[in-house]
């Protein structure tokens, strides 16, 4: 198929390289000219394992960046991929999707070719049977279901997976209502389809609060893991060996049972802060996803608590490794690294960032916070060390120990090997 991509962030820019892998021919179309130009040079922009190598093969041939929403109408099928950022309420903002599908109707408006347009910005299903089909109709000028036909199909992608989950997806969500649509998702999908993926079809607004049933589950789960996480470290007992036991149990899965410093990134806070408001907007008081989101807040600063163990904390020379929200990406949205340092700049310690992507640029949100990007002069003279992302390399923080005033390592993410040089302390064992 010949297919346009809006939207060139972490999950258009995945999406756009697997696609254009799968044979399609795909344009990928930003309003930034500056990303388009660096997309069209073979640089991303992001750090997403496997995708340079995937862009490398695509680009030029069957893959190709542009500013204009021209290049809509020559294709076939148009995916949205626009961010959809919560305010200070948790109300979702489609700000950038009106924008993208009025210019999306607009490059539309004078053709003559069936067109689908698919939804995978998440927008809550309010949005998506009003807002998103007004907007989208109001440009092109005729309604929906006759040439242009809308499909909402959310995906299931994190970052440090994207390109991965993308390309061997556990389920394929599709929302439409004309098998017409139907058909034409199969065609994008073939390629997995033909693997005998789970395929649910249902209405659009099921479709969007499956994608945020999905998120928002995940992140309750991990807040009750890390609830209990902070019980088994009040008795003195293992929270990793009660997991494991946990997990063999089918009811509850193995994964997303590692207890720590909480969860971040861009979608599980902004999905679950979404969720919450909608359910209020309708007069429901989601109180158990309030305190989901309570617990999560909470969690990073029970470091403070291990710290003053061992220290105290005001003056104290402390470095805190990792600034990502998750290892293998350098996005600090929803960084647990964020509260940590806010509260010990408010403590007054003298504290270092470290993390070996570009996400140490978050030390430039605080006045006293020195980024330093090698791990043992991040070290050099400190008091203590706090591991807030599960990056490989801080595995073998006991190399670099020596570099250290004192050598306490206060670990939130179980990623330390501990050795008898230090002195350790798991967050949750």
């Amino acid at each position: 198929m010949q297919v346009s991509v809006v939207g060139s962030g972490y999950v258009g820019t995945t999406i756009a390289a697997v696609l254009a892998t799968w044979g399609h021919s795909v344009t990928a179309v930003d309003i930034d000219t500056d990303r388009v130009a660096a997309l069209n040079a073979g640089d991303p922009q992001i750090e997403e394992p496997g995708l340079q190598e995937l862009i490398d093969g695509v680009i030029g041939d069957r893959l190709h960046a542009t500013a204009s929403f021209g290049a809509v109408a020559e294709g076939a099928c148009t995916v949205l991929t626009v961010p959809t950022p919560t305010d200070s309420t948790g109300a979702v903002d489609t700000g950038a999707v009106e924008a993208a599908l009025g210019s999306v109707g607009g490059a539309l408006s004078d053709g003559e070719t069936p067109h689908l347009v698919v939804l995978k910005s998440t927008v809550p299903p309010r949005a998506v049977e009003s807002v998103v089909p007004q907007q989208l109709e109001s440009t092109l000028g005729e309604p929906l279901g006759d040439r242009v036909h809308l499909a909402v199909n959310p995906e299931f992608q994190a970052q440090g997976s994207a390109v991965a989950d993308f390309q061997d997806p556990q389920k394929l969500v599709f929302g439409g209502d004309d098998p017409w649509v139907f058909d034409q998702l199969e065609r994008l999908y073939a390629s997995v389809i033909d693997q005998r993926r789970q395929v649910v079809q249902t209405d659009p607004a099921t479709a969007a609060m499956i994608k945020y049933a999905n998120n928002v589950f995940l992140a309750s789960k991990l807040s009750v893991v890390n609830e209990l996480g902070n019980i088994c470290k009040v008795h003195g007992v293992d929270a990793y060996e009660v997991m494991e036991a946990l997990g063999m149990d089918d009811r509850i899965g193995a994964r997303f049972l590692r207890s720590g410093a909480g969860w971040g990134g861009s979608c599980f806070p902004k999905d679950t802060d979404a969720l919450i408001a909608e359910a209020m907007r309708a007069g429901y008081d989601a109180e158990l996803l309030q305190m989901v989101r309570a617990q999560n807040e909470r969690q990073p600063l029970r470091v403070i608590d291990l710290l003053e163990r061992h220290l105290t904390i005001e003056r104290a020379r402390l470095t805190v490794c990792g600034a990502a929200f998750k290892p293998h990406t350098d996005d600090t949205r929803g960084s647990r690294t964020r509260p940590l340092l806010r509260e010990l700049q408010d403590r007054a310690a003298r504290v270092r960032l470290t993390d070996p992507s570009g996400a140490i640029g978050l030390a430039a949100e605080f006045e006293d916070v020195e980024a330093v990007g090698d791990l043992t002069a991040a070290l050099q003279g400190a008091d203590a060390a706090v591991v807030m992302t599960a990056w490989p390399a801080y595995a073998r923080l006991g190399e670099h120990i020596t570099a250290m005033r004192t050598p306490i390592v206060i670990d939130g993410r179980r990623g330390v090997e501990p050795t008898d040089a230090m002195t350790y302390e798991g967050l949750t064992w």
